[in-house]
């Protein structure tokens, strides 16, 4: 496939192992990423530089993809781009426009599948390949590949494996796509669920909530952005934690106890912090953050 003419389009580190991927074994003429934010360089910009690859950088690619057009590509490979491509570039190469999509569609369209099946308390997630359309993750299914996920897993772990998986699963379906020896297959609208971005409303701790739901927001936010709670009127990163489920003793957001962790009462449980961030400090375990702390019987809220 060295002859393969590819325009690939991506911009964080999870779209880095495709990437290279079609760098090693395919043509690839131009690279799309977002705009540099705050004058940094998108992952895959880095990695364009490095290899002498043209890069395209448009602030909105349905009013300006021209440059693509020109480049005549054979296919364009997506993942984790991070904008909706207009028909125009979707109708340009021969074989057509594929995306590298992390969860098994219909389930999770959109921008933070990865986030949202640890959130929703999924199972298991995977990597689908799908031909694009101009709605968003709504093409027709190519392959796709699932994985368990860790009842322990957070997002950072998850996200790499399926970093991964997003290649490997490319590697096996890119000749068969070329060789037009695959089966489109419809997504069912009706069964689509899905992965909007998180908002910062989303990371807040709400103690009321299930034991299950603060343990997943808690993981499913690690390492990035993180979920938080205010305690003593100062924002309180919350980065890693356990569950226990049962009757109680104490009030909900209350602090019962330090021993093992810091024990606060849910309304069916207690979610024990092992490691947590107060607001202008360094990120602590459990230990370093109450020696010297008397915060039994505080409350978060």
């Amino acid at each position: 496939m060295k002859n393969l003419r590819v325009i690939f389009m991506g911009t964080p580190i999870f779209s880095v192992p495709v990437f290279e991927y079609l760098i090693e074994n395919t043509n690839v003429i131009g690279v799309v990423t977002q705009p540099d934010k705050d004058n940094k360089k998108s992952p895959i910009k880095i990695i364009a530089e490095k290899n002498n690859i043209k890069i395209f950088q448009p602030i909105k690619i349905r009013k300006e993809f021209q440059e693509v057009l020109n480049e005549k590509p054979d296919i364009i490979v997506t993942c984790a781009y991070g904008q909706i491509i207009p028909k125009e570039i979707l109708a340009c190469p021969k074989y057509g426009c594929i995306n590298v999509h992390a969860s098994i569609l219909p389930n999770l369209r959109g921008g933070a599948p990865i986030h949202r099946a640890i959130l929703n308390g999924y199972t298991e997630t995977g990597i689908t390949i799908m031909f694009m359309d101009e709605g968003m993750d709504t093409g027709d299914i190519i392959s796709f590949e699932k994985i368990m996920i860790g009842e322990t897993e957070n997002v950072g772990s998850l996200h790499d494996r399926l970093s991964f998986l997003g290649r490997d699963l490319l590697e096996k379906t890119l000749p068969n796509i070329i060789n037009n020896n695959i089966n489109r297959v419809k997504q069912n609208n009706e069964e689509a669920t899905y992965a909007y971005n998180i908002k910062r409303e989303d990371e807040k701790i709400d103690w009321n909530d299930s034991t299950y739901n603060i343990y997943n927001k808690i993981r499913g936010l690690n390492p990035w952005p993180g979920s938080y709670s205010f305690l003593d009127g100062k924002i309180c990163k919350i980065w890693e934690a356990s569950k226990l489920i049962g009757n109680y003793p104490g009030n909900i957001g209350e602090i019962i106890d330090i021993k093992d962790g810091i024990r606060v009462k849910t309304n069916d449980g207690i979610i024990l912090i092992e490691s947590l961030q107060l607001e202008g400090k360094r990120k602590m375990n459990y230990k370093e953050f109450t020696n010297g702390r008397n915060i039994v019987g505080m409350y978060f809220n």
